[in-house]
């Protein structure tokens, strides 16, 4: 039986023919003799694979017309094939350069963004920024400058180091909720030392960074801010629901720290935009408590769906906040930050966040718990957009000194 094949090689048309046939082992004789130089212009090959006494021959003839010489190539069994004598050569293991397991990169890199909390930095980053330029305007010097970048840089290195020391802590409970069950320190693919040292070393060079490039108080308010999000919130999380409340400081003071590094003292504009952030975070959180309640509950984290499952602890706690939201989302217009043009965007978006904390309520009424999921998850979405959309209403419609 054969069939044609051709196939283009380096703008070379090579054809194929192929037959296949059983036949019995070959001899040595045999074998040299399936070896036929064709004329100059053509070369022939037959190439024969045997497994075993009944084992199928196949045999491939290739002309290749563009070729001007031929070579001979002597047919064995596939057990005793010849290897040419540089391939036999022994490889030097020590010098020799092995490719990268596919996609180890990217999970390196995926690693490294789980541990040090990316997603939470870029928050306190955009905040950080939001107070820094607040702060500038009111004194009267340019918002983007190089002094910016420097606050930025050590804010987001301490806020880093402390992501990665609460991974360190949590890493057994982080294992036990599938939310986070494929962190690195909680998988295992990072060494416990590996996490501390990456924690302590970022919380470090970011502190050294503020001192040398702010000033002593935006030094002592980020390591404070790093040790209460460390060494107080995160224990307090197996403890008591409360844990929510203590937590809402160290995620509040991103726009206290830009300011801080701007100014170089605590004025209420910047409480007002502390304020802002404190209170916003409460819907946000009980959002999602409430969409991974049964995977605190299995870690043994006491979140309030957790200890009151029935919800309505956790929708109150909510609705308070967001209502609270608009009144404090005025206040650094009540205290001359930004204009009159800020009002009304202001008090729109708070309006749209209240809307969906009450929508969020009717988990107390859900039919289904994807309903429930649901309503949940849109109160997520909405606060995450929310946060720095009105810090950047606030950055465009500062008022400068």
């Amino acid at each position: 039986m054969s069939a044609n094949y051709s196939t283009r090689e380096n703008g070379v048309k090579i054809n194929f023919r192929l037959w296949v046939c059983a036949v019995a082992p070959p001899s040595s004789a045999l074998q040299r003799d399936q070896l036929r130089m064709g004329p100059a212009d053509s070369l022939t090959c037959r190439l024969a694979s045997v497994a075993n006494s009944a084992a199928p021959l196949a045999i491939i003839e290739s002309e290749a017309r563009s070729f001007r010489s031929a070579a001979q190539i002597l047919m064995t069994p596939t057990t005793q094939v010849a290897v040419p004598a540089q391939l036999a050569e022994p490889i030097d293991h020590a010098h020799s350069i092995h490719a990268p397991i596919p996609g180890a990169t990217a999970r390196l890199i995926h690693d490294l963004r789980e541990l040090f909390k990316v997603k939470v930095v870029g928050l306190v980053l955009v905040t950080g920024w939001g107070g820094f330029y607040l702060g500038s305007m009111q004194s009267g010097i340019s918002t983007f400058q190089r002094g910016l970048l420097d606050a930025l840089l050590g804010i987001g290195l301490v806020s880093a180091g402390a992501g990665a020391l609460n991974e360190a802590l949590e890493r057994k409970t982080d294992a036990k909720m599938k939310r986070t069950a494929d962190r690195p320190l909680a998988s295992g693919r990072f060494p416990l030392v590996v996490g501390i040292l990456a924690g302590l070393g970022s919380l470090a060079l970011g502190s050294i960074w503020l001192a040398l490039h702010t000033n002593l108080l935006t030094v002592s308010l980020a390591l404070l801010t790093a040790f209460t999000y460390v060494a107080v919130y995160t224990p307090l999380k197996r403890v008591t629901s409360l844990a929510t409340f203590v937590g809402a400081f160290p995620g509040a003071m991103g726009p206290m720290l830009g300011w801080t590094a701007a100014r170089g003292r605590i004025e209420w504009p910047a409480v007002a935009l502390f304020a802002i952030l404190f209170v916003w975070q409460f819907p946000h959180f009980m959002s999602i408590a409430w969409l991974y309640r049964d995977d605190y509950a299995r870690a043994g984290i006491r979140m309030l769906p957790v200890v009151h499952p029935d919800g309505w602890s956790t929708v109150m706690e909510a609705l308070f906040y967001a209502v609270l939201m608009i009144p404090v989302s005025l206040a650094p217009w009540k205290l001359g930050l930004t204009g009159p043009a800020y009002v009304a965007p202001a008090v729109a978006l708070g309006l749209i966040y209240l809307a969906y904390t009450i929508r969020f309520a009717g988990i107390l009424r859900a039919k289904s718990e994807d309903e429930s999921r649901m309503r949940a998850r849109d109160l997520l979405k909405v606060s995450v957009l929310y946060l720095p959309l009105l810090f950047t209403t606030l950055m465009l419609c500062a008022r400068a000194k």
